[in-house]
């Protein structure tokens, strides 16, 4: 029997009180555990272990996952506020609370930015890279700043308009307003880009220039005010749902396009300055636009920071070489199995095979696609889509394909930010003859899976292809996922059926072998970590080890705890968020938490029961959209070596991180890995880069050396 009931009766608690969702309710609130994750990803940029390139990359995907908080996750919050507010209980009290420490956390992580930015821009400097005007003081600097201000911002900036505080409200999603005097404004169009950059052969030198900078600078010239102006830059909820269930299928694209244009005026979350306003100015904008004071934050630098990400893309190559500015180039191969892609079909009717990304190329994938859009023997290809390229080798392969085979792709719509993407490609889909379908009813459709079915004389024969991640090149190669190509016929007997059920809207739910959200997923993990309970208390060996990108679901932290208290091992993984507190005496002393933040963005789910001799791969992270409010699929690893490389090799190289893991400590804080706190005659071990000398060697020496390998033996 299941139960998700604990005892904490008496419990002290070490963890810092303002972390937690209640006093008396040992997890950390969500949305306080990301901003630590955000801190994480700061902590690379600040970090003179990574090439100085890299380090800017850090600091602009920081700010992007900033603005993405205010657009998403801070609006959540407050419609909980709103919701709870009539009944001025405790709870809402505690929401208060929250929400003021995010907005304090932001206010201070803001500064912080500008702080590593100051400092990344005295680094570059002397490599003649520079981040700041002030950078490179000469009259050929001046000049490019003046050419960029009057031939790429100017001619697109509407005309100056009449200020009134209130006149903010016409801000679209970061967008910038530039403010003179508190009379004059301009709102400048978002179709200009934040940042512009200038490589001069005759110096030798790559000038940047952040939008905000060049506009302070020129602007106000052409209304003849002397002084600085301010400026402002909005945040506003994007976040938007859209149930499909009761719409005609061809008024979807219609109703997503309508969802994106409120998108774009949603509510204010954030309104952030730079400049000098007075504070009456500061006080009349938070009124008009309905923000508490905390919510306007002043921002030091430059409001355009996300776009510091472009600048390792502009720098020339003998100046990266030189300086080892950058991370070597990937060196990422093509597993022995896909080399000869006419005999991937082949491999597959014998064992099934294993993709580790991007250590193995996305080539791999889009190989054994073009094989079946070209071999007359595959009569029907199908295929998931979550996120895609806007230009994707393997939709032209299926385009391509759809005159001579029947080709059916479910696309999710509402896939957040590549609605507009999505949309063209389900056009293009269509327009060259594919079956397309969309999601439907409440649940987004978030599996990744393919099908290929294949007829050769009268014997039919189907292999899946079953991932942690997108079918999008472009993050293959920055995001680390797991996917496996099967023929095991309960599998494909499985895949075939969940695509008879989305074509037709309808959830499917039972299955041989996969387990689905939301039918079953949820169930099925409680019930693998109380079977770890029960043979933990039976004496035998226990063991639960989890890989996701957060961890936030109560009832599965619950039971995560009662295994610990029955002497499970519980070792998790967790790139983000992440509500359990390990460590605790008589709560949790026997779960183990860390995060890796490195080059690669840590994407793969994995799950592990060791008495049950079980592992998942899964696209499901532990958190309840995940597991009541999307389309989910956790696939078995049925292969031996398959299971014997990730029990052996993934999960200890992951759990053996020195150089880029750090651990949550029971007061709630993520510390890193010293070499001092490792075991005595442990070597330092960066995972991914050891991930990646593995594919180089063609993985010898592990379980997955086999697969493959005697045809060049």
């Amino acid at each position: 029997m299941i139960t998700s009931s604990l005892s904490i009766q008496g419990l002290a608690l070490p963890t810092i009180p303002e972390l937690l969702i209640n006093p008396d309710l040992p997890m950390i609130h969500r949305d306080l555990s990301w901003l630590q994750f955000n801190e994480r990803v700061l902590a690379e940029a600040r970090s003179e272990n990574n090439p100085l390139l890299e380090r800017v990359k850090f600091l602009g995907i920081s700010s992007s996952n900033l603005d993405e908080f205010f657009m998403i996750r801070y609006p959540s919050l407050v419609r909980s506020i709103q919701l709870s507010y009539p009944t001025q209980s405790s709870a809402t009290l505690r929401l208060i609370r929250i929400r003021n420490d995010i907005l304090s956390a932001a206010r201070t992580f803001t500064q912080r930015q500008a702080t590593i930015l100051e400092s990344l821009e005295a680094q570059l400097d002397p490599l003649k890279l520079h981040l700041s005007p002030d950078g490179a003081k000469n009259g050929l600097n001046a000049l490019i700043q003046r050419a960029i201000f009057e031939e790429k911002i100017f001619p697109k900036i509407p005309p100056v308009e009449v200020f009134a505080p209130q006149k903010l409200c016409s801000l679209e999603n970061l967008q910038l307003g530039v403010v003179y005097n508190d009379q004059f404004w301009f709102k400048i169009p978002k179709t200009i880009p934040q940042g512009f950059f200038k490589w001069n052969e005759v110096t030798g030198e790559l000038f940047s220039y952040f939008l905000d900078e060049l506009l302070i600078q020129y602007l106000g010239q052409k209304i003849g005010s002397k002084n600085p102006p301010v400026l402002f830059k909005m945040t506003r909820d994007s976040d938007f749902t859209l149930e499909l269930a009761d719409l005609d299928p061809e008024s979807i694209p219609d109703r997503i396009r309508v969802g994106l244009g409120k998108r774009e005026k949603g509510r204010p979350t954030r309104l952030q300055y730079s400049g000098r306003p007075n504070k009456k100015l500061l006080t009349q904008a938070a009124s008009a636009l309905k923000l508490l004071s905390h919510q306007v934050i002043e921002t030091q630098g430059t409001l355009c920071l996300s776009a510091v990400s472009e600048l390792p893309t502009h720098a020339p190559e003998h100046l990266i070489q030189a300086h080892q500015l950058c991370y070597p180039p990937l060196r990422s191969k093509i597993p022995i199995p896909f080399r000869e892609p006419q005999l991937i079909f082949d491999h597959l009717d014998r064992e099934d095979l294993l993709l580790h990304h991007p250590y193995d190329s996305f080539e791999a994938f889009e190989n054994w696609i073009r094989s079946a859009c070209e071999d007359p023997e595959v009569i029907q290809i199908e295929q998931t889509v979550y996120r895609i390229d806007t230009i994707s080798s393997v939709m032209e392969a299926l385009k391509k394909a759809a005159s001579s085979k029947k080709i059916r792709v479910m696309i999710e719509l509402r896939a957040r930010f590549d609605e507009l993407n999505n949309l063209k490609v389900a056009e293009d889909l269509k327009a060259a003859g594919v079956e397309v379908a969309f999601g439907f009813g409440k649940l987004k459709l978030h599996g990744k899976v393919s099908l290929i079915t294949k007829q050769t004389g009268g014997d039919l024969r189907r292999y899946a292809h079953l991932s942690t991640g997108n079918y999008k090149a472009s993050t293959a190669r920055q995001y680390t996922d797991l996917a496996i190509l099967t023929s095991h016929p309960e599998i494909a007997s499985d895949v075939r059926y969940f695509f008879d059920r989305v074509f037709a809207g309808q959830v499917p739910q039972d299955f041989e072998q996969l387990i689905p959200a939301p039918a079953k997923l949820h169930r099925r993990l409680l019930s693998h970590i109380d079977s770890e309970i029960r043979a933990a208390e039976a004496g035998r060996p226990a063991r639960i080890f989890a890989k996701v990108n957060a961890l936030v679901d109560e009832t599965v932290i619950h039971q995560l705890y009662r295994a610990s208290q029955a002497k499970v091992q519980v070792d998790l993984v967790v790139r983000g968020a992440c509500s359990l507190v390990p460590g605790v005496q008589g709560l949790s002393e026997n779960i183990r938490v860390i995060s890796i933040v490195d080059r690669f963005l840590e994407h793969s789910r994995i799950y592990h029961f060791g008495d049950a001799k079980a592992i998942y791969l899964s696209s499901a992270d532990w958190m309840p959209r995940n597991f009541y409010s999307r389309l989910e699929i956790a696939f078995p690893v049925l292969d031996p070596d398959i299971y014997r490389y990730i029990q052996e090799v993934i999960i200890p190289v992951s759990l053996g991180d020195t150089e880029k893991a750090r651990m949550l400590t029971p007061e709630g804080r993520w510390k890193r890995y010293r070499p001092s706190q490792q075991n005595k005659g442990e070597i330092s071990r960066r995972s991914q880069f050891y991930f990646e000398e593995l594919a180089v060697r063609d993985y010898e020496g592990t379980p997955l050396w086999k697969k493959g390998s005697s045809a060049e033996k």
